[in-house]
């Protein structure tokens, strides 16, 4: 029995691996670890790049203009800047509750969405068919979720800013407004 064993251990061959192969698999690794080296830099770089636009674009080429009393302008290229308004907004967690309530006794409450939402296990489609109060009667879990979609709440901050004049809670809504430019090329 002992021979069969050595018999079929001899016929097991094991993959031999030269220095070239070992070589070439650390020249790979050295190529791979060099190329996410250089996404990295050039991901900081693409950082440094866009954070000079965004400077040039909302501080200094709006504050030039205005200083110029311009609103637009057409370059030598046939190129187009304008100055628009760029208004963000977004609900910081710890203000959502005033600020909904902000919305609801300002006649806004419509931007609020509800979401209720329930986790069934298998078999249960009859209780998922039942409405909420039932469902918290027979003490099924039940999460509601209010939210305004981000869209909704930047048009609406917008339009409150933009087309009425009026003001909106800034710490409320996080609400972030300036000048920007938009350079349009001719085609």
């Amino acid at each position: 029995m002992s021979n069969l064993l050595e018999e079929m251990e001899s016929d097991v061959t094991t993959p031999t691996i030269g220095d070239n192969s070992l070589k070439e698999m650390a020249d790979l690794c050295a190529e791979q670890a060099s190329l996410e080296e250089e996404i990295k830099q050039l991901e900081e770089q693409l950082k440094a790049k866009a954070k000079a636009a965004r400077k040039l674009s909302q501080e200094i080429i709006p504050a030039k203009m205005s200083e110029l009393g311009l609103e637009s302008l057409t370059l030598k290229d046939g190129s187009s800047v304008k100055v628009k308004q760029l208004v963000q907004a977004s609900i910081p967690v710890r203000h959502r509750e005033e600020a909904f309530k902000w919305l609801r006794d300002n006649g806004h409450g419509d931007l609020i969405k509800n979401q209720v939402t329930m986790e069934f296990g298998m078999k249960q489609d009859n209780e998922a068919k039942s409405i909420v109060e039932e469902l918290k009667q027979k003490g099924l879990p039940v999460q509601q979720k209010q939210t305004v979609h981000p869209s909704s709440l930047r048009g609406f901050v917008r339009e409150q800013i933009q087309d009425l004049g009026k003001d909106v809670p800034a710490e409320l809504f996080g609400t972030y407004v300036a000048n920007k430019t938009k350079i349009t090329t001719k085609e």
